[in-house]
């Protein structure tokens, strides 16, 4: 394939990269600004309980709206959209002055009109891969290993400038990265050459539809539950790894060193999938994925010196890497071009159900029973459910590949 073939994907790579970065460098930003201001672990969990919420409430009710905008200019509006609510929440803290309350409002603005954008671009992706000549492996190992290093450059850049400007400065990069990606898609991705046709059905039926797809789906149902369990205990690190770095390690380069590891780990993960993914079992991949990424609980629990936990977040990320590759290939071969955005809004919504609720009681949680203790039972839990996933029947079917997607892929 020649590279006029190749542009339009490696656009798509190039937005995800950049809106990805600077997503991650505000979760490392605004809980530490929480932790600074106020001290509260249970804040921080709400903070954090309010940018979640609205991923979950747009996969829900948003599907249809990125199936009937279209994938490509509903990227671009999201984008924009979001932009605007993230730099308000600097600007209003350098002028007016920020109270929590506006906080959580702004954060939770900025989660609802980023999801939309992150469904369209995932959506885009089959049909930009096939341009491309790439298999359903490839683009999506290739799209993980972005959004893992993502993760690798984007935590200890905001440690390193939270430490040396300020934690509001982060926010700015933030809302910079979103309006980078969303100039990315709309000059870089073309506009499909075969549009969705408009029907002439409600949009509750069309939100319907994607709900009775998913159920009909028993692999893809299953998929999505466990997914969701597991979500829950990964939201439970999401507020721990902020308290251990300022309570334990009492440095916030410690937290995006910690962020960085699993990033590190997760992109040479995500890379050996997108080399030899088509080679290996599925099944085998997922489930065994997910009980390695249980090590870094127990290893935390016990408060070591950071460069061991360094290395179990490495390990970590590196089980971690190939899952999300997995999961995004099989929904590629079994989800039709004209139902992406419903599907897979209805399926990001259900994985991500669990995790606000996390983040909203993880802070109490650690402040009523401990920081160890928590992760020590959220490791437990974890690994209870992924083991079960081992024995699940439903996920035999992860190895077979549809002719039909086969064909298009080709």
């Amino acid at each position: 394939m020649n590279a006029r073939g190749r542009a339009p994907l490696l656009a798509l790579f190039a937005a995800n990269a950049v809106s990805l970065t600077g997503n991650v460098a505000a979760l490392v930003a605004i809980p530490w600004f929480v932790l600074q201001t106020t001290g509260s672990a249970t804040k921080t969990g709400i903070t954090a309980f309010a940018g979640l919420l609205p991923v979950v409430l747009s996969g829900l009710f948003g599907g249809a709206l990125v199936d009937r905008l279209g994938y490509r200019r509903t990227s671009i509006v999201a984008d924009v959209a979001s932009a605007a609510a993230v730099a308000a929440i600097p600007l209003l803290h350098s002028t007016m002055g920020l109270q929590f309350w506006q906080l959580v409002v702004l954060v939770f603005l900025g989660g609802l009109l980023d999801a939309p954008g992150g469904t369209a671009r995932t959506a885009l992706l089959p049909d930009v891969a096939a341009g491309a000549g790439w298999s359903f492996e490839r683009a999506t190992g290739a799209t993980a290993v972005v959004e893992r290093f993502a993760r690798l450059a984007g935590a200890p850049l905001a440690g390193v400038l939270i430490a040396a400007t300020g934690a509001t400065n982060v926010l700015w990069i933030d809302a910079g990265s979103f309006l980078v990606s969303a100039a990315l898609v709309a000059v870089g991705v073309p506009r499909p050459t075969v549009e969705r046709k408009r029907r002439k059905t409600s949009y509750g039926r069309e939100l319907r539809e994607g709900y009775a797809f998913l159920r009909a789906d028993r692999t893809l149902a299953v998929l999505v539950f466990i997914v969701s369990l597991t979500n829950l205990f990964d939201a439970v690190a999401m507020i721990a790894l902020p308290v251990l770095a300022h309570d334990v390690y009492e440095s916030a380069l410690s937290l995006g060193l910690m962020t960085a590891a699993g990033g590190a780990g997760s992109v040479i993960g995500a890379l050996a999938f997108a080399a030899i993914g088509h080679r290996l079992s599925r099944r085998a991949v997922f489930t065994w994925g997910f009980i390695l990424v249980t090590v870094s609980f127990p290893v935390a629990a016990f408060f070591p010196p950071l460069m061991v936990l360094l290395v179990a977040k490495t390990i970590s990320g590196f089980a971690s890497g190939p899952l999300n590759p997995v999961i995004d290939t099989v929904f590629m071969e079994r989800v039709p071009a004209g139902m992406r955005g419903r599907v897979f809004g209805v399926t990001q919504a259900a994985a991500w159900v669990a995790i606000p609720l996390g983040v909203l009681v993880a802070g109490a949680v650690i402040e009523l029973i401990g920081l160890r203790a928590t992760l020590l039972l959220s490791g437990a839990a974890y690994l209870t459910i992924t083991i079960g996933a081992r024995f699940s029947t439903a996920l035999r079917d992860l190895d077979r590949r549809p002719e039909l997607a086969s064909e298009e892929a080709a």
